[in-house]
């Protein structure tokens, strides 16, 4: 069953007592406050603000709501693509040849990067057409190239969103085309796809997402990312568009050690959905100010072994830990160990083994997975037994 472990660090402690405690409803008032500068529903019917440096939802409206994320689509499409390379199984300077029926019906159809018919392209310059300049056609040449049928590359694009956390999601096109509502999302989905994307491959995100252009086949072609080159630290990730859909965006924003994530959907125009982007970014920044907890090797606290060689295993984040609160306030936030314990040796660094809980008034809890500090191997028969009695008498 899940335990609960309350030996955090003496410095987190420290941390804790030494904020004071306010009502609940100034934090509410502080971000009333700021809230001017969020974006409208009207502008954006759904929308979220995810900052993942620290694990806090910032702001949430229709954030479980599903919708049809048009080219947003391409996002799990790249998000494979560079799963793929990571794996060994796709090699970026491998060249593709494109399927001559597939190039007839997708050439020139919505957005392109004008891939000519007898085209042989390298895997990279699909996912730079993909990423850039809302590639439909470069979308269907890389799912045919490497799955053999655009049906076998969604197969993998849905099990690679559950294998993230993806549950409210389904993908049955690899670049957003109408498809009868067969391809849906929510924006806390979205906003999941962009953490994994950024943390599993910042390599690969700095170097083929958030180009402010892109040049294929003679011709340049501008990205239409609502942020890029207007909001400071933007640097991705895609747009959206069917008369089906509305307006939307994913995208993120970078200034020092935070970065937020934010969704908006359904605005009724491109420019109500720039404005809500821009606002969204800019308000996530202004109306909070940042404090670090934990360094990304500060241990966190101590979990239960069972069967191992030893019976209290160190736990850290692997990655510094921030905190949120609304600005010119200060919060007592309750900070918690949650896992299923006792653990089972043997455990190997590195590996997923809690969570870290923070709680705040008027926010969404936090919650940052927690990593073995080291390996706990097997215990032999003679420990086992120490172990046991041990046990009794704590």
């Amino acid at each position: 069953m899940p335990r609960v472990n309350s030996s955090l660090s003496r410095s987190i402690l420290a941390f804790v007592i030494a904020i004071s405690v306010f009502a609940r409803g100034d934090i509410v008032q502080a971000q009333a406050n700021a809230s001017a500068s969020l974006p409208s529903a009207e502008d954006a019917p759904i929308a979220l603000l995810v900052d993942i440096s620290s694990g806090q939802t910032l702001h949430s409206r229709g954030a479980a709501r599903r919708f049809i994320p048009a080219s947003i689509t391409k996002t799990m499409t790249i998000f494979l693509a560079f799963e793929l390379i990571e794996e060994g199984r796709l090699d970026p300077r491998q060249v593709v040849t494109v399927n001559p029926e597939s190039w007839r019906e997708w050439s020139m159809k919505g957005s392109t990067m004008f891939l000519p018919a007898d085209a042989r392209v390298t895997v990279g310059d699909l996912i730079f057409g993909i990423a850039n300049v809302s590639a439909n056609d470069g979308s269907i040449a890389l799912a045919e190239a490497y799955s053999g049928t655009v049906e076998g590359w969604t197969a993998e694009m849905n099990a690679k969103a559950r294998e993230i956390g993806m549950t409210d999601s389904n993908f049955a096109t690899p670049n957003g085309w109408p498809d009868e509502g067969r391809t849906f999302t929510t924006a806390a989905d979205l906003a999941k796809l962009a953490e994994a994307m950024i943390r599993r491959h910042p390599e690969k995100f700095a170097r083929y997402v958030g180009r402010p252009e892109f040049t294929y086949n003679g011709i340049t072609q501008r990205n239409h990312d609502p942020l890029l080159g207007r909001v400071r630290g933007a640097d991705g990730i895609k747009t959206g568009y069917t008369n089906e859909s509305g307006y939307g965006f994913l995208g993120t924003v970078q200034r020092g050690p935070q970065r937020l994530v934010l969704v908006v959907a359904g605005s009724p125009r491109g420019s109500l959905r720039a404005r809500a982007a821009r606002q969204y970014a800019e308000w996530g920044f202004a109306a909070f100010d940042q404090t670090l907890l934990f360094g990304a090797d500060n241990v966190i606290g101590r979990v239960q072994v069972q069967g191992g060689s030893t019976r209290r295993l160190e736990v850290i984040a692997g990655r510094e830990v921030f905190l949120n609160v609304p600005t010119g306030q200060t919060a007592n936030p309750q900070i918690r160990i949650v896992y299923d314990g006792p653990l089972r040796a043997p455990i190997n660094a590195g590996d997923r083994v809690a969570i870290l809980e923070i709680e705040m008034a008027g926010m969404d809890t936090a919650r940052i997975p927690l990593r073995a500090r080291y390996d706990v191997e097997g215990a032999g028969l003679f420990a086992r037994i120490l172990n046991g009695i041990a046990g009794w008498f704590a």
